[in-house]
């Protein structure tokens, strides 16, 4: 028998009706996303189903990793429809809470981690991680999951979610789910919505380009000159070019070559007025 997916907006129903499964030794996951659901995100919630018995999917748009010129007042938000694409997945709670219950009026604390934020997207956006850590320290404590799966393509991201967890000690495992992409490479992500058709026909090259970047540093090509050569592609192309680094996949230092450690192609570029992000690993 199926059910209606329950929507939960408070921190203190969710810690109850977890705290239920619990007593019946029910193991509970947890999806945090900031709405504007699409296939990549059912993906994470098929996968933590795989794991736990009870699966909770946090929706919430957080300004806290915002900066004043970013896109948070425009971006993608529809509730009702989001609910729907949940219900086909069948988590056990949608947790939609409103920005107070996370940030009361007098909210004062940040959590911050060194190091990993540092670079990257750390040096494009330095107001994001601090408001990614605060946020999902603040979910994970009101849910208290054994678990939570995050995306690999913010593969920044999810390397920093786990050092918090690590350094913190919360006893939650993390999951990094692949990325899924349309079918013409370009990865999923709610910010596809602002592509025009003309940067919509575009977009998938980037794919195609750290594809193209990523075999030929595995047969040895030189690092340096790989990436230019990359990079030089994408602008004629018509992308602005953010970072293309070669990077460690665990700790993000810079690699000189491509063999003899786990290594991550990332890039963050622009088509217009949009910024994408994409990875591949390098084999």
């Amino acid at each position: 028998m199926i059910t209606r997916l329950a929507v939960i907006r408070f921190a203190g129903e969710l810690r109850k009706t977890v705290q239920q499964w619990r007593k019946r030794g029910q193991k509970v996951a947890l999806v945090p996303t900031m709405g504007g659901l699409h296939e990549g995100h059912l993906s994470l919630v098929r996968l933590a189903k795989k794991h736990a018995s009870r699966v909770v999917v946090s929706v919430f748009v957080n300004p806290a990793q915002f900066a004043p010129h970013e896109d948070y007042q425009s971006y993608p938000r529809n509730e009702e429809r989001d609910w729907h694409k949940l219900s086909g997945v069948h988590p056990d709670v949608m947790y939609a809470p409103d920005a107070s219950e996370i940030y009361p009026h007098d909210f004062a604390t940040r959590v911050e981690v060194a190091g990993l934020t540092q670079t990257l997207e750390g040096v494009s956006r330095p107001h994001f991680f601090a408001g990614v850590t605060t946020v999902v320290a603040k979910l994970f404590l009101q849910c208290l999951p054994d678990l939570a799966v995050f995306g690999e393509k913010d593969y920044q991201q999810l390397l920093v979610v786990r050092r918090m967890v690590k350094d913190l000690n919360f006893p939650i495992t993390i999951l990094g789910a692949p990325i899924v992409r349309e079918p013409d490479g370009l990865a999923m992500s709610s910010r596809n919505t602002y592509l025009d058709g003309v940067d919509r026909s575009l977009a998938p090259q980037l794919y195609a380009v750290l594809l193209d970047i990523a075999a030929g540093l595995a047969s040895g090509r030189p690092v340096k000159e790989s990436l230019s050569r990359g990079a030089a592609r994408l602008e004629n192309a018509g992308f602005k070019v953010d970072y293309l680094e070669l990077r460690d996949s665990e700790t993000l230092m810079p690699l000189e070559r491509a063999g003899g450690a786990t290594a991550r192609l990332l890039a963050a570029v622009y088509l217009g007025r949009v910024r994408l992000i994409d990875n591949v690993e390098v084999a």
